[in-house]
């Protein structure tokens, strides 16, 4: 397995990058925001329709929030955390929707204050704390989907609620006094397989024209989550392709004259913009016959590659290193043996790899910082630069 550069990073992206990269310790990600400001683009481009609302778990940096900011984006809040930080960047309490289905009602209340006023949900108990400490709120429900088969990173079974009861939500958020406004869903995270968004929004469809006809409920938005694919070592469907596809399902369940249409993009916006840079500790075998080398390095599924767990992304490794290949088992520094990458999965790296070394892990703009641990056995969260 050889990556060119160039399958993932335009030349001089990646050249001003490198350089960036040269005069630096490892292990760091480098970001570079004009590809971010190109994506939001192509994304803005491809569904003039709806409205972004970026997903700030992905990568929670000021440099990125203040970027698509001033690009116009909206943002999906999951804490209180990131709202204080989304805010401390000029963001509009308007611009913000609070996604997670798990909160605390005194979180609630706290958004609330600070202005927000849209709210996602999948629970009865969820549902009665907004009311308490958000009156009069637009209340979104989260249903479940499937689909998470086709998805590098599934996001089912854990948020989400049956199409049955999501009616049941909708019709006790009006009883509640809250504004029953809409119905979200979650395709899964790298999701390879465009028919599951027309299942969804054909569930979708079901639960508006059920409310309509028997509750008088005229629900107005649609928020369809992410899922876009990003740029890894098994490729997806050009962006184009995903929004010709959905633009159809859209079409032919609710016509020309659509709901309101939220996208919450993460992934997809910020993960090729990213290069995680890494050193190789240390090369060894496990026997004097054994057929595979273990190449550990010092960033591992503790500082910013937990989505390498069950081996579900594969990101792409470039090394300087030239020659003949061999599959190698990739482990990171820290003394958990959980802390594998690739052990089943082969990636084949230079026979003439050695330590001090340096990989070059691409695509690695999204869930790395914000998975990145504070201090597990003693290493430092991973530093981020942003060209």
């Amino acid at each position: 397995m050889s990556i060119k550069v160039e399958d993932y990073f335009a030349p001089e992206t990646f050249k001003k990058m490198k350089a960036f990269a040269d005069q630096h310790e490892t292990p760091f990600v480098v970001i570079d925001t004009a590809t971010i400001a190109r994506a939001y683009d192509e994304i803005a481009e491809n569904f003039p329709f709806a409205k972004i609302y970026y997903a700030v778990k992905a990568n929670p940096a000021v440099e990125i929030t203040k970027l698509l900011n001033e690009k116009g984006s909206n943002f999906d809040i999951a804490s209180i955390y990131e709202l204080d930080k989304v805010l401390s960047c000029g963001v509009k309490p308007e611009q913000i929707s609070f996604g997670n289905t798990i909160k605390k009602a005194r979180d609630v209340r706290y958004f609330y204050e600070k202005g927000i006023r849209m709210y996602a949900t999948d629970s009865e108990a969820d549902l009665r704390n907004i009311a308490k400490a958000a009156p009069g709120s637009k209340i979104y429900v989260r249903i479940l989907t499937e689909g998470s088969g086709s998805a590098d990173w599934p996001l089912s079974r854990k948020f989400g609620c049956q199409t049955d009861m999501a009616m049941d939500l909708l019709v006790l958020a009006r009883e509640l006094g809250l504004v029953p406004y809409g119905v979200s869903f979650h395709v899964g995270s790298q999701q390879r397989e465009i028919g599951s968004w027309d299942a969804a929004i054909g569930k979708v469809k079901i639960i508006y024209e059920r409310l309509r006809e028997e509750d008088g409920i005229h629900l107005q938005m649609i928020n369809m989550g992410g899922g876009f694919p990003a740029n890894y070592l098994n490729r997806t469907n050009t962006l184009q392709a995903y929004a010709e596809e959905i633009t159809r399902f859209l079409k032919e369940d609710f016509g020309d004259d659509l709901p309101e249409i939220i996208l919450e993009p993460g992934r997809s916006l910020i993960a090729n913009a990213g290069i995680l840079v890494s050193e190789v500790v240390l090369v060894s075998r496990k026997s004097r016959t054994a057929v595979e080398r273990w190449v550990y390095t010092d960033v591992g599924k503790f500082s910013g590659l937990i989505e390498t767990m069950d081996e579900s992304i594969k990101f792409p490794i470039w090394t300087e290193k030239q020659g003949e290949l061999e599959d190698v088992v990739i482990a990171g520094p820290t003394c958990d043996s959980a802390d594998i990458m690739y052990e089943n999965y082969k990636y084949g790296l230079p026979l003439n790899l050695a330590s001090e070394d340096r990989l070059y892990w691409l695509s690695t703009g999204a869930y790395t910082t914000s998975y990145s641990a504070v201090e597990f056995n003693g290493f430092p969260p991973l530093k981020s630069y942003y060209l």
